[in-house]
């Protein structure tokens, strides 16, 4: 069935539920898992002809991010290891979190993205959009959705 199941996490308690969710989906179907982080590019905001940085160097921000993208990789790493699941982790840099998780599973060689949904339906649902959306509308890969 599945081979290869993208997870990608943000830290949060949804994506870390979804990640448990996806380890136990991924043990019944003999997959592994490589679990993914998008770490943000460094923030620079233009303001007329001059531009406001943030206060934190470059240097400083991507190594803030790397250590964010270790510590919520490492949690899927673990709930993976404790389930008997194979896991690799990758993280991309990107602005757009919904490319960086296609291009993550493109070149993993993933067969599935699992990934959480808030549920939010109608009016809210379509203004707030959220990445899963994204993903979906664009992915040519399946995406499973878990709510």
């Amino acid at each position: 069935m599945f081979k290869n199941i993208l997870v990608p996490t943000d830290g949060s308690a949804l994506s870390q539920e979804n990640a448990r969710r996806a380890v136990t989906f991924a043990k019944e179907t003999g997959a592994r898992i490589t679990a993914f982080f998008a770490k943000p590019g460094y923030p620079v905001t233009y303001y007329g002809e001059g531009a406001l940085i943030d206060p934190t160097s470059p240097e400083k921000f991507s190594e803030l991010a790397e250590q964010q993208a270790r510590e919520n990789l490492a949690f899927v790493e673990q709930i993976a290891a404790e389930a008997g699941v194979d896991c690799q982790t990758l993280s991309l840099t990107s602005d757009v979190p919904y490319e960086a998780i296609i291009e993550a599973a493109t070149r993993s060689g993933c067969d599935l993205i699992f990934m959480a949904s808030h549920g939010r339906r109608g009016f809210s649902g379509l203004l707030l959009g959220s990445e899963t959306n994204k993903v979906l509308t664009h992915s040519k890969i399946p995406v499973l959705v878990y709510r």
